[in-house]
């Protein structure tokens, strides 16, 4: 079990539809948060500047996190961006978009976790469905999911050495409004989704409970 009452995390994606819920659960369990976002006006929690899609952001944020907090615990990844539209019709710029939100962006977060966080300390990186089950005229955005969740494999063994959990989390539609805020083309008729705060408490709960690996099958 890992204890959340007391514990340093820095919540990227802090201000978005799912980001927002899992900061003030967190809260709730008694964590001492660093919060990310793109929209934060204010917050109670110490709050970093961090624009994902520079190279040294993710970087600077987790030092001024260290520094506040005096090291960290755990580092939530909520943040990312979703386009749709046949791979025929899907221009360059989105896919790059895709992949520095949904890829790359974990990839400088994970790069800092390893030599940051403390033994014992995980990393939470938040994917989808898709990851796992690819959708049509969503091709771009299930594959930039997917090449994520490979990350996360990947480094979950490299990080044994450390005693970093490493976290990939692939939940189902959730009603969070991302689908209504595409990078590019148009969402299809979606069926309705989970709530955020439920999506959110079992993120949480996976946290507590040490879980690595929570697919979609794993919400209700």
């Amino acid at each position: 079990m890992t204890t959340l009452d007391g514990a340093r995390i820095l919540v990227f994606g802090a201000s978005g539809g799912l980001g927002g819920p899992i900061v003030e659960q967190l809260a709730k369990a008694g964590a001492r948060l660093t919060v990310s976002g793109r929209s934060l006006e204010s917050s109670e929690h110490h709050t970093v500047n961090a624009d994902l899609t520079l190279p040294d952001s993710a970087k600077a944020a987790v030092a001024e996190a260290v520094e506040h907090h005096g090291g960290l615990d755990g580092i939530v990844i909520a943040a990312g961006v979703v386009a749709f539209g046949p791979v025929a019709e899907v221009d360059d710029d989105t896919v790059d978009e895709l992949l520095l939100l949904n890829y790359l962006a974990p990839l400088r977060v994970l790069r800092e976790a390893l030599t940051t966080l403390q033994p014992g300390g995980f990393v939470v990186n938040i994917s989808a469905v898709v990851a796992d089950k690819p959708m049509p005229n969503m091709g771009a955005y299930s594959a930039s999911k997917a090449a994520a969740s490979a990350l996360l494999k990947s480094v979950r063994t490299e990080a044994r050495k450390s005693k970093i959990r490493i976290v990939d989390v692939r939940p189902p539609h959730t009603e969070t409004g991302l689908a209504t805020r595409p990078i590019a083309g148009q969402a299809p008729k979606l069926p309705q989704g989970l709530t955020p705060e439920s999506v959110a408490a079992r993120i949480v709960a996976a946290i507590a409970d040490d879980e690595t690996d929570v697919g979609a099958d794993q919400f209700s």
